[in-house]
């Protein structure tokens, strides 16, 4: 009998190694290299013909080199899925023969939001819903509280990956779920399920039936106690779209993140809110992130943030408080920690406002994460804010990236930004001069300022 091959692949960054060490080289993480057992190789083992078929299996039937004005683009239409908010975050709707891969914590919704859409579009396709978590009584359970119609979906509970391609080849679905890719597994691997070489295979396996086909495959993934997809890292480049579903218990909203998508812009964001009849979209996810208080408070600012392809209104808060501590705290929720310190150099360098000895706390109001520059202004004038305790204008809006010799730079898009601020009842906006509207925009008073002295004298 031939002896099984086995690897040691870093869970982190995917890298291989011929035996096992406490540190990757590649990316610096300590006890993350785990062995796995390689199956053994199906065709013949021939240099021919077998191992043509092997390599042909992952992306489709291997074809000769072509121009790549002469690749057709007719033969993957999109078509939705029913929610536009899910449509957007998947770049338009779903592609025939697109791995896509969900994650969220537990209880963030994945199984509620890919149920509705599987009973959504089995109305009009062959849809086959696998379950490896749950039964098929508790899935039914879910689908009668919500309402949801359930005579034309399939539903199956297996987590054995040939099975489940076995039954998908008999029924042709057009859009297959897997939930979860942790718990499936092939008989070729000795591991248990949810192992490295596990899920490895197995989305390999169901990723190559997706692309042959042109099914719409769907895996549903764990997440790490930091918010990360688990499993191996290589399982990110295997398929085409990964989102994330995001969200805290204490919270009725959810935000769908594309972290990556082949097929559309990467940080698309989603808004859906959970209900007691399901996950519903948020047509216009500004209105919720802007409900403030009735009271006027100081530390407040609103500004636009871009968020993949439509510009979005959040509210910042501030708070500058004397510190009892012998090191100040700098705490940010939403923001980046090290940016948030940085910001406070500029304002204490360029703007002359010392705040060394205070404690500085921020946060972005509704649970989402800004992670682009534009947020700077508006950090720093709801900071200035919160220190003299004075009203900033609830009329106003805020963006503009501020450099670190305190000049205000530009941020992409300011003319979308500004229309959807004045779309929102905003009078005034403080915003960098390169954005400046060449046109005046009716009934908004735009001041355009190049420095954050600037800035400061305009809110004074």
């Amino acid at each position: 009998m031939a002896k099984q091959k086995t690897a040691f692949v870093c869970n982190e960054c995917g890298s291989d190694y011929a035996k096992w060490q406490g540190q990757c080289s590649d990316c610096g993480e300590w006890n993350t290299i785990t062995e796995i057992k390689l199956g053994p190789a199906k065709g013949s083992g021939r240099a021919g013909a077998g191992v043509t078929a092997n390599r042909a299996g992952f992306a489709g039937a291997l074809a000769s080199a072509k121009l790549l004005k002469d690749v057709d683009l007719d033969d993957l239409p999109r078509f939705t899925s029913g929610a536009e908010e899910f449509d957007r975050v998947l770049g338009g709707g779903l592609v025939p023969g697109s791995a896509v891969l969900v994650g969220g914590h537990p209880g963030a919704g994945k199984s509620t939001l890919l149920l509705q859409t599987m009973c959504h579009l089995a109305q009009g396709m062959e849809a086959l819903y696998i379950t490896g978590e749950e039964s098929l009584q508790q899935v039914a359970m879910r689908a009668q509280r919500l309402g949801l119609p359930t005579d034309k979906l399939r539903l199956m509970s297996e987590t054995n990956v040939e099975t489940i391609v076995a039954a998908a080849e008999e029924f042709k679905p057009k859009v297959l779920v897997v939930d979860s890719i942790q718990v499936v597994h092939t008989a070729e691997i000795a591991s248990a399920p949810g192992s490295v070489s596990q899920v490895r295979e197995c989305a390999a396996y169901l990723t190559r039936f997706a692309k042959q086909t042109g099914t719409v495959l769907f895996l549903v993934g764990h997440v790490t106690k930091d918010g990360s997809l688990a499993g191996p890292k290589v399982l990110e480049h295997m398929i085409d779209c990964s989102i994330l579903l995001e969200g805290t218990h204490d919270s009725r909203f959810r935000t769908l993140r594309g972290q990556k998508n082949r097929f559309g812009a990467v940080n698309e964001l989603g808004v859906f809110a959970m209900t007691e009849q399901g996950m519903k979209e948020v047509k216009n996810p500004s209105a919720i992130f802007l409900d403030r208080s009735s009271e006027p408070a100081s530390g407040s600012a609103v500004m636009v943030v871009w968020e993949g392809t439509r510009p979005l209104l959040v509210e910042i808060q501030a708070l500058v408080d004397d510190s009892q501590l012998g090191h100040p705290r700098r705490v940010a929720v939403g923001l980046e920690q090290n940016r948030l310190a940085m910001l406070l150099a500029v304002l204490h360098r360029h703007g002359g406002l010392q705040v060394g000895d205070q404690d500085v706390f921020a946060n972005v109001v509704g649970g989402v994460k800004v992670l682009e520059t534009s947020a700077d202004l508006a950090l720093l004038l709801a900071i200035v804010s919160s220190y003299r305790d004075r009203q900033l204008p609830r009329d106003m809006v805020i963006f503009g990236e501020v450099g670190l010799s305190g000049e205000i730079r530009p941020v992409p898009s300011g003319q979308e930004r500004l229309s959807e601020a004045a779309k929102h009842g905003f009078k005034r906006a403080i915003v960098p001069k390169a954005n400046a509207p060449k046109s005046a925009i009716p009934g908004m008073q735009v001041v355009a300022v190049t420095k954050l002295s600037e800035a400061l004298a305009a809110v004074d």
